[in-house]
């Protein structure tokens, strides 16, 4: 197997390899999104003739607000990974920093949203 690192990286101990991590998250996260959103088909299959009040009394069960936050948790950092190599990739210069601050704040952003949404109705607040 060839060594794409330079001298100079083998001595420091840096070179390639950084992006296994990126590589294995986008996986496992891809992975659970698989699980998690054949889960959340199957309850919009089963809730979609239920009234507002039947679906607030299924988002009650723990079991449920419980799959749907790790649903949004998942897909949010799964969209983060993946926007995050598209700028990474396709955007040089001075636009690239500031698109990678702001692909995090809007992951963050639409997480907390859809994790208030799922809160309020579980809790009924």
């Amino acid at each position: 197997m060839s060594d794409f690192r330079t001298p100079l990286r083998r001595v420091r101990g840096l070179g390639a390899g950084g992006g296994t991590e990126h590589f294995w998250q986008q996986r496992l996260t891809a992975l659970a999104n698989a699980v998690l959103i054949t889960c959340f088909v199957i309850l919009l299959l089963t809730l979609m003739n239920e009234s507002y009040e039947g679906v607030r009394a299924a988002f009650a069960n723990p079991f449920v607000g419980i799959i749907m936050a790790l649903m949004v948790v998942s897909a949010t950092i799964h969209m983060k990974l993946g926007m995050q190599i598209v700028i990474e990739d396709y955007i040089h210069g001075a636009a690239k920093l500031p698109l990678l601050i702001l692909n995090i704040f809007f992951a963050i952003a639409v997480a907390a949203a859809c994790l208030f949404a799922i809160v309020k109705m579980s809790f009924g607040v």
